[in-house]
């Protein structure tokens, strides 16, 4: 005879099942030391890496292997081990938890525990646990910038014919990128003659949005002459200014123009007067032009 399901333990199951699912985490990387470099890494940098250094107890547990991470790995897997044992995590990868940072130390995890070579599974809902913040010692990122993802792969791995084109369509993705002086700064060329100057700022999101709002309404928000503010966007509950620039000078050529607008912005952060009618109006202006990224 079959069983018949309990209406109620069925209804009280459900939200179980979805608890997971539907947590959205606004700033996964709250507490990391360089969560602005982080967060930069995620959204606007094609192809850059950067070794990560794991807590003892997780040594201890999993083994001593280098873990680097890497903005995107081939065919977009989460993770991957090389035959001589490193490990690359991914960042740059569609995730579907609400929380980057579990994910992100979920499939280290996983990766640390898959035999040198062979191919990392990683859950799609990694459920709860141990996230960035628990597993690795925390201190800034040593960023190593990228012209192609060569960097991927040992011997054996470059022979695989689907990760050979995994590879070359995503050196053809790349648009040059340049880590500026500013931390979490990044100059890019987007087209011949335009580029883009993107900065994730430091500060929560009211202050930093009152300060932008300050120099817009005092006509300090540009990089100089031919340039232009084309908006912002929120990423991980940080703001992040675009500037158009123009694209023949190189990124170098922007680094006191950026550098001299950081020092405004700094200076102009420590007014907390209420905003005046030019500083309402241009913060509305700024908000109707942003963009939110998760």
């Amino acid at each position: 005879m079959s069983k018949r399901r309990n209406p109620r333990a069925a209804a009280n199951a459900a939200p179980k099942r979805q608890k997971v699912r539907d947590i959205f985490v606004a700033r996964p990387f709250e507490g990391l030391a360089d969560e602005p470099e982080w967060i930069a890494l995620r959204e606007l940098v094609p192809a850059a890496s950067a070794p990560l250094t794991l807590k003892p107890e997780i040594i201890e547990e999993y083994g001593d292997r280098p873990v680097t991470l890497s903005t995107v790995l081939p065919m977009a897997w989460p993770a991957m081990t090389r035959q001589d044992g490193r490990v690359f995590v991914g960042l740059q990868r569609h995730v579907q938890s609400g929380d980057v940072s579990r994910d992100i130390a979920v499939a280290i995890l996983c990766a640390l525990k898959t035999e040198p070579g062979d191919t990392v599974a990683v859950p799609a809902l990694p459920g709860e646990g141990p996230r960035l913040q628990d597993i690795l010692v925390d201190g800034p990122l040593d960023i190593t910038m990228h012209d192609g993802f060569e960097y991927w792969l040992d011997a054996e791995q470059a022979e695989d014919p689907n990760v050979k084109a995994s590879l070359e369509r995503a050196n053809a993705s790349i648009y040059p990128t340049v880590r500026m002086g500013v931390p979490a700064a990044y100059w890019c060329r987007v087209q011949p003659d335009k580029s883009h100057v993107r900065w994730v700022l430091p500060q929560d999101e009211d202050p930093a949005l009152d300060a932008l709002a300050r120099l817009s309404a005092s006509g300090d928000l540009l990089l100089g002459e031919h340039t232009k503010f084309a908006g912002m966007f929120r990423a991980h509950g940080r703001l992040v200014p675009v500037w158009d620039v123009p694209g023949e000078p190189e990124a170098g050529d922007w680094e006191a123009p950026l550098a001299d607008f950081a020092k405004r912005y700094s200076d102009i952060l420590a007014e907390t007067a209420p905003l005046d009618a030019a500083g309402r109006r241009a913060k509305q202006g700024l908000v109707s032009r942003q963009l939110t990224l998760r």
